[in-house]
């Protein structure tokens, strides 16, 4: 390690900017191959679809330098209710993939075996490693990982290796990862940017003061006496909230602004730390039941290929309303 001066603090050789670039270049080459399959049914909305995400990774920085921030907002919002119009409407679909047969297949299974999980094993690995030892290694006075974003840094340079190492187990080539990205990502469809769309929205919730709104509409339907019912609020809205953004992150602070600190915290003296601890267990009961939290429910479907993109979430629904009333009881129990 070399020391680097707090000048130089913000130097990396991997930024934030980096990936997001590299983000955008993947996206961009999608749009490409939509463009090109002539058999896709619906080649040019989805294009349209993806060259909107993609050209905010892309171009979002140029944007701002050369039209200002003002503009550049309202270019990304307009782009933002479009993508969620061409994805309400349906104009988001699969096209056409050259697959392999299935007897070419199951001879490559047999043939790779257990290597083929080395490259997906690489990623936590090396992210952590690099996370938690690497996080502030200096290269001739630069950092390799960007100081304020070092774990999504990490993880990138994870799936950079995962991908080489791939490469070198199976022998194909980077436009053969890249188009098989593809099929991929066409196959979760608009539910793969949905949690960077939900992320957006807790932040607008939040500067929209949704939570002392909430505040005020306990105080009309509460007593704020009634310890159980402001107990069970707060978990259920944890939930419900959850439902709505796919994310108990995104709806933690809006309800224990509006429910647990000033009717639990600060009216019943809870102890803050079980409390918060419970309601977020709380959230991901709802993260079970929505297909809003894409990444947990609707991704696994399309990668399993079930019939039913909404089976694995009617499985999970009994043991998250189970778990959900037991985290009420529990939350009554320990918090005051």
């Amino acid at each position: 390690m070399t020391p680097v001066s707090h000048e130089q603090s913000n130097s990396a050789l991997l930024t934030i900017e980096n990936i997001y670039l590299i983000i955008g270049f993947v996206v961009m080459f999608l749009v490409l191959k939509t463009l090109q399959d002539t058999q896709h049914p619906k080649r040019f909305s989805t294009a349209l679809f993806w060259f909107l995400f993609g050209s905010v990774f892309v171009f979002g920085d140029a944007s701002i330098a050369l039209i200002g921030e003002q503009l550049t907002y309202l270019w990304v919002g307009v782009a933002v209710i479009v993508i969620a119009l061409l994805a309400g409407l349906n104009l988001v679909a699969m096209g056409h993939y050259q697959l392999p047969e299935e007897k070419a297949k199951q001879q490559d299974a047999e043939r790779f075996g257990n290597k083929l999980f080395i490259p997906a094993l690489m990623i936590p690995v090396v992210t952590v490693v690099c996370t938690l030892i690497l996080g502030d290694l200096t290269l001739a006075q630069w950092y390799l990982f960007d100081q304020q974003h070092v774990t999504l840094s990490a993880l990138t340079l994870a799936c950079g290796l995962a991908l080489l190492a791939s490469w070198k187990i199976t022998g194909g080539t980077p436009v053969q990862a890249l188009s098989e990205s593809r099929r991929l990502v066409d196959s979760i469809g608009w539910a793969a940017i949905l949690p960077q769309m939900l992320a957006m929205l807790g932040g607008v919730f939040i500067v929209a003061n949704t939570g002392t709104a909430i505040q005020d509409l306990v105080t009309l339907f509460i007593s704020p006496d009634n310890r159980f019912m402001l107990v069970a609020l707060y978990c259920v809205g944890m939930a419900l909230f959850t439902m709505v953004m796919g994310n108990a992150f995104a709806a933690f602070p809006v309800m224990t602004a509006g429910v647990a600190l000033p009717f639990l915290i600060q009216g019943h003296d809870a102890n803050p730390a079980a409390l918060v601890a419970i309601g977020m267990y709380s959230g991901y009961c709802g993260t079970l039941m929505t297909p809003m939290a894409a990444n947990f429910n609707i991704v696994p479907a399309a990668l399993l290929d079930l019939e039913d993109k909404y089976q694995v979430i009617k499985v999970q629904i009994p043991t998250a309303l189970t778990l959900l009333l037991i985290n009420i009881l529990l939350m009554y129990g320990v918090i005051f």
